[in-house]
């Protein structure tokens, strides 16, 4: 007599899956759950650029370039006075070459912001801990931007304040020529280093990025000093006029031409220029792989 086989019996399910839900009934982490958001990012990165000596070295470089060239350069006019030397001129503009000077450094530190991660690998790392790209990348332009407005103000402030009580006969700055001489070039350095941030961004690469934002700075100038012949005049006027060191000057009333960007023109070019390198840096940022 044949028997059919039968179907195996059904087996009681581990004790581990047994009781579905919570492993630990009543139990409540004391680290708080909270939304993210771009205050969180600020903050990790002005921790990393607090945190890294190369920031601290690249900012007492730039005050003391800003604060020493600027003070020097007053301290030897008022020194040698000459008659009705400097009694037009306006004191302020004794920064100039300070903050020219100064300009590289912050150019550096821009690019290294961004760039310096790539070349570490350290930005695999960031993006893990904050997987929105755009968010991470407005994060590091919010606090450059603050560190490198109120470096370059106070510096520039100080050296104004100086310059002034040293050279006794030139004549007082105006408000605008205030307001124009502290507050209006540090926007401006704080834009280029902003710019610098977002070539960083782009090229990712330190070197390249410096190369190319330096050549920016001084390559305008540099081919106009020797474009000699008449039919070029044209094209040499416009680079002496848009040069960076020229709109510079622009802030101090002393331009290196007689046409060309005039009061604050040359903020209004550095913010357009900026704000379309960033939203390049932001496009390339989604869609290149870190």
């Amino acid at each position: 007599m044949s028997t059919a086989p039968r179907p195996p019996a059904p087996q009681a399910a581990p004790a581990w899956q047994a009781a579905p839900g919570p492993s630990y009934p009543g139990y409540t982490s004391p680290i708080p759950v909270v939304r993210t958001h771009l205050g969180h990012a600020v903050a990790s990165e002005w921790t990393k650029i607090r945190s890294v000596r190369s920031t601290m070295w690249t900012l007492g470089v730039f005050v003391l370039l800003v604060v020493g060239i600027g003070l020097l350069t007053a301290a030897v006019v008022a020194a040698n006075p000459t008659e009705g030397g400097v009694n037009d001129e306006n004191p302020l503009s004794f920064g100039f070459f300070g903050l020219l000077l100064g300009s590289i450094c912050v150019i550096t530190l821009g690019v290294m912001t961004t760039a310096s991660e790539y070349g570490t690998g350290m930005i695999r790392t960031t993006m893990v801990a904050c997987p929105s790209r755009g968010r991470v990348l407005g994060a590091k332009a919010v606090v450059f931007f603050l560190v490198a407005f109120v470096m370059t103000l106070v510096s520039s402030l100080f050296v104004a304040l100086v310059d002034v009580a040293l050279l006794t006969e030139s004549r007082d700055p105006t408000t605008g020529e205030w307001l124009k001489g502290t507050v209006g070039v540090s926007l401006y350095i704080a834009l280029l280093g902003l710019l610098s941030l977002a070539m960083g961004s782009i090229i990712r690469h330190s070197a390249g990025a410096i190369t190319i934002m330096i050549g920016l700075v001084l390559a305008p100038l540099v081919i106009a000093l020797f474009m000699f012949s008449s039919s070029l005049e044209d094209l040499r006027e416009a680079l002496f006029e848009y040069s960076i060191p020229n709109q510079l000057s622009v802030f101090y009333s002393t331009s290196l031409t007689e046409t060309g960007p005039a009061g604050w023109d040359p903020l209004w070019i550095a913010l357009g220029v900026t704000a379309a390198a960033l939203g390049g840096a932001f496009a390339l940022l989604e869609k290149r792989d870190v």
